[in-house]
């Protein structure tokens, strides 16, 4: 059912709601986290191994004055996703209302024919497994309330795949298809699911490659606008999605890329 509010602006106001954003101790996990903070929902810094670059998240986030806590779990664990939900859960006072899973395992290989199955594994078990553990711990509740929120982070490697990132580009091609797949299955209980694909984004992941003037120049060139993203540009994208100024928009790939997927 529709939902009317004052204004356009405070359609996109979370105030109340709970958020567990995987990977939120940098980069674009962060910046989302620090929107949702910013708009008024409690949130849940989710980190693997770097407890300071994590408090210093929540630190902002409660500066803001919403309430937060860290949660350690490596979602490559076999419990590691239900160490993640359990965590939240009790950082917050209560289940999330909104679920980002933004944490992956991105690991390049020159040559595609020496992968070794722990690689394989390491990135399917963050990148895909967890996400559809995530998923089944948090849609219980959601469905219950009838509201929720979940949003899977891609990649423009779905449609533009690196050929040093075989088993990435694979992983995040299938998380797509999940959350195409749940977006159906959720939607008649108020439940909106969808996937934003990021393009070429300044995090700590690439600005070393980027670094390199030369490469920089020829990646820059292959993007319609001919510039880098940034982590909030991908934040803004996410609080649509969560909020209800996105409530119609479920099952749904969208790329924050500047054009960089088009053919």
């Amino acid at each position: 059912m529709s939902t009317e509010s004052s204004s356009t602006l405070e359609r996109f106001r979370i105030k109340g709601r709970r958020a567990l954003v995987t990977g939120s101790s940098r980069g674009i996990g962060a910046a989302i986290a620090l929107a949702f903070a910013e708009a008024g929902a409690d949130v849940a810094i989710h980190y693997t191994g770097n407890a300071a670059q994590a408090r210093d998240v929540a630190a902002r986030a409660a500066a803001l004055g919403v309430r937060t806590g860290v949660v350690q779990a490596d979602l490559g664990e076999v419990d590691g996703a239900r160490r993640a939900w359990d965590g939240a859960v009790e950082a917050l006072g209560g289940a999330p209302d909104i679920l980002v899973l933004n944490a992956s395992v991105q690991l390049p290989r020159s040559d595609w024919l020496t992968i070794p199955r722990e690689e394989f594994d390491q990135q399917v078990n963050v990148n895909l497994h967890a996400s559809l553990e995530l998923c089944q711990l948090a849609a219980p509740a959601m469905t219950a309330q009838r509201w929720g929120r979940i949003v899977t982070v891609g990649s423009v490697q779905e449609v533009r795949p690196h050929p040093h990132m075989v088993v990435y580009a694979a992983t995040k091609c299938a998380q797509t298809s999940l959350a195409v797949n749940l977006a159906r299955q959720l939607a008649p209980h108020g439940v909106t699911v969808n996937n934003l694909a990021p393009g070429v984004i300044l995090t700590d992941r690439n600005t070393g490659r980027l670094a390199d003037e030369t490469y920089a120049a020829k990646v820059r060139a292959s993007i319609p606008v001919a510039d880098f993203g940034t982590p909030a540009d991908c934040a803004g994208v996410a609080l649509l999605l969560c909020s209800d100024a996105g409530r119609y928009i479920t099952g749904q790939n969208l790329f924050v890329d500047g054009g960089f997927g088009l053919a």
